[in-house]
């Protein structure tokens, strides 16, 4: 998978974090959320 087709950072969006393309989710939170258990489903 090329992560750069899927994460996007925009200064507009979250102060320029890096969020998945088309969301407002950062890949912060996301990680956290995968380290917490969470799967892609």
């Amino acid at each position: 998978m090329d992560w750069q087709q899927h994460i996007h950072s925009d200064p507009k969006i979250l102060l320029g974090k890096p969020t998945m393309k088309g969301t407002r989710l950062s890949v912060e939170f996301l990680l956290g959320l995968f380290t917490a258990g969470w799967t892609e489903q």
